[in-house]
């Protein structure tokens, strides 16, 4: 019963469409109908700003941050990484939004910060150098998941290495398009790096 508790606490904690909320109470837009029409932090950037994109993009990292961290917070016998598997579930198919959420990444790094915060960091610094070499958002997501299943196995973490690849598998799979976009070079690139 202390699972089921937990994991449903934290697919209610992925659940929320902070995109949606930023979105219609900071600027009276529904960014789902704007953009790539995702609720993540990349839409939010391109659709509302730098701002906004910053609060989206931090609350969804600690939505899944705050699902990992609460079984230690509350002394209960469940293993984060588990629980954390549900806040990004929660984040890819929101029941406060239809079922149709982001694309996991924030989220994910949430929930590894929650539990690794220095393998959070080795994610979080190639996340940044793939996108200042290559200007894909998306790329560098992928790409940062990958070097992070290889840094848990140097570090011998193989319960996390299990995870980062469920993590990265989630990843890819909801940027099925977004590679092909890259393939034909019609991706979106930043332009402020």
């Amino acid at each position: 019963m202390e699972y089921v508790l937990y994991i449903l606490i934290a697919y209610l904690l992925g659940s929320i469409p902070s995109g949606l909320i930023v979105g219609k109470i900071g600027y009276g837009t529904d960014i789902r109908e704007h953009g790539s029409g995702n609720l993540g932090g990349t839409n939010t950037f391109r659709v509302l700003g730098i701002k906004a994109g910053l609060i989206v993009t931090l609350a969804d990292i600690l939505k899944g941050t705050l699902a990992a961290a609460l079984p230690y917070f509350m002394g209960a016998e469940v293993i984060p990484l588990v629980i954390g598997i549900f806040a990004v579930i929660g984040h890819m198919y929101p029941v406060f939004a239809g079922f149709k959420g982001g694309k996991a990444v924030a989220t994910s790094g949430g929930v590894i910060l929650g539990v690794n915060p220095v393998i959070f960091a080795v994610l979080l610094l190639s996340f940044f150098i793939v996108l200042y070499l290559s200007k894909y958002v998306s790329l560098s997501s992928m790409v940062s998941g990958i070097v992070g299943i290889v840094a848990t196995l140097v570090v011998k973490d193989y319960g996390l290495t299990i995870i980062i690849s469920l993590f990265t598998i989630f990843v890819i799979y909801r940027h099925l398009a977004n590679i092909k976009r890259i393939i034909n070079k019609t991706e979106p690139k930043i332009t402020w790096m």
